[in-house]
C-alpha cells in the first residue's frame, strides 16, 4: 500500500480502489515485480557497454519507491560524475509518461552540480521494435493450428483523454502524440510479424489499467470489453501485444496475463501475450545506440537517428506547451527548451 499510495498521489484515486489494486498484488508475493526486471535490465546494459569498451558506472533511481532518484542523484554526486544521461524506461510521449518524468529529475538535481540530459523517446526504435516483433512471432507459435486465425490486439496503458489530447508538441494531431505514437508503432509491428510469419493479421489497439474517477474520460476501448467485441465478431484467437510497456511489472502480469486471459478464456478465444521488451538483446542494444548518440549530440556532432514507422524522431528537450502539467501548469522539469 505504501508503494500504491506513492505512484498515485495528488490523483485523488479512492482508498477502495487502492485496497482493490493492492489485493492484485497479493497473487505476486505481495510486491511488484518491476525492481527485479530492473536490476535485470541494469545487467544487460553494463554487459552491452563493456561488450562495447564503454565501462560506465550506471546508476538506478524509482520514481516511487526505494532505490529513490533523489537519492541516487546524490550518490552520483559524491561518486563524482557530473554530467550524467537519463535513460527513462517509458518509450513514449506524454505528460505520465515524459514531463512527469522531467518534473521529477528537475526536483532530483536540486542543490546538487548534477546536470542531466536524457535519451530521446524510443518506441520507434529500431531496437524496441524489433523485440516486438520477435515476442509477437513467438507468442504465435504458442497458438498452433489457431495461428491462421490470430487477431494482434495491442495494448498500453490507458489515460485520461485530456492528457492524450495535449501529448507531445504543437501543432498536435486531435489525438494527440501519445495514441499517434502507439499506432505508429503497432503498424510497424504487425506489417514486419506479417512479413516474416507469411500471414496478414486484422489489428486494433487498445487499453488497460484505467484508474481515474469514472466520471473523468479516459482512452478507451478496454482490452477485456475490446476482446469480447472481437468474440462477438467471430474472432477465434488474439495475440495481445504489449507495445506500451518496457517490461512485465504489474499492468502486464495481472490486467494481461490474469484479467485479459480470462476474460478471453470466457469468451473461448485462444490467447497468448508477448513479451514486453524487457531485457531483449536488440531493445538493450538500441538503449546502448540511443546513449551513444545523445553523446554524440552533446559534443556538438550530428549522429544517426534511427527510426522506424511513421512516426517521428524524438527529442532531446521539450517547449514548455509539450506534454503539459494539466493540474499545476507551472511546475518546472528538466530537459526544457528555454526562450
Amino acid at each position: 500500500m505504501p508503494f500504491l499510495q506513492n505512484v498515485t498521489r495528488g490523483r485523488g484515486i479512492p482508498a477502495e480502489r487502492l485496497a482493490e489494486v493492492g489485493r492484485h498484488y497479493l497473487l505476486f508475493g505481495g510486491r511488484s515485480p518491476i525492481n527485479d526486471q530492473c536490476r535485470s535490465l541494469l545487467r544487460a546494459l553494463t554487459n552491452e557497454l563493456r561488450s562495447r569498451g564503454l565501462p560506465l558506472p550506471l546508476y538506478w533511481g524509482n520514481r516511487n519507491w526505494y532505490p529513490y532518484l533523489h537519492d541516487e542523484v546524490r550518490a552520483m554526486e559524491r561518486d563524482g560524475p557530473r554530467r550524467v544521461l537519463a535513460v527513462v524506461t517509458s518509450a513514449y510521449p506524454s505528460y505520465s509518461s515524459c514531463r512527469q518524468y522531467r518534473e521529477n529529475l528537475f526536483d532530483a538535481a536540486q542543490g546538487t552540480q548534477i546536470q542531466i540530459d536524457r535519451i530521446r523517446h524510443y518506441a520507434n526504435h529500431p531496437g524496441f521494435v524489433e523485440a516486438s516483433v520477435d515476442a509477437s512471432l513467438e507468442a504465435l507459435k504458442t497458438l498452433g493450428e489457431r495461428a491462421d486465425e490470430a487477431h494482434l490486439v495491442f495494448v498500453t496503458h490507458s489515460i485520461p483523454i485530456a492528457m492524450a489530447e495535449t501529448a507531445g508538441p504543437e501543432p498536435r494531431s486531435d489525438r494527440g502524440a501519445y495514441v499517434d505514437w502507439h499506432a505508429a508503432v503497432a503498424s510497424e509491428v504487425a506489417q514486419r510479424v506479417g512479413q516474416r510469419s507469411g500471414r496478414s493479421f486484422d489489428r486494433d489497439l487498445v487499453y488497460c489499467s484505467r484508474s481515474g474517477p469514472a466520471s473523468q474520460p479516459w482512452l478507451e476501448p478496454d482490452i477485456n470489453d475490446h476482446l469480447r467485441q472481437l468474440a462477438g465478431r467471430g474472432v477465434k484467437a488474439v495475440i495481445v501485444v504489449p507495445i506500451g510497456f518496457v517490461s512485465d511489472h504489474m499492468e502486464v502480469v495481472f490486467d494481461l496475463d490474469t484479467e485479459a486471459a480470462a476474460t478471453a478464456q470466457e469468451c473461448g478465444m485462444a490467447f497468448a501475450r508477448a513479451s514486453t521488451a524487457g531485457d531483449h538483446p536488440a531493445f538493450v542494444s538500441g538503449l546502448v545506440d540511443l546513449m551513444v548518440e545523445r553523446a554524440t549530440a552533446a559534443r556538438g556532432e550530428q549522429p544517426e537517428r534511427s527510426v522506424l514507422g511513421s512516426a517521428p524522431i524524438g527529442w532531446y528537450e521539450c517547449r514548455a506547451d509539450c506534454c503539459p502539467n494539466l493540474r499545476e501548469p507551472g511546475r518546472p522539469a528538466l530537459c526544457q527548451i528555454t526562450g
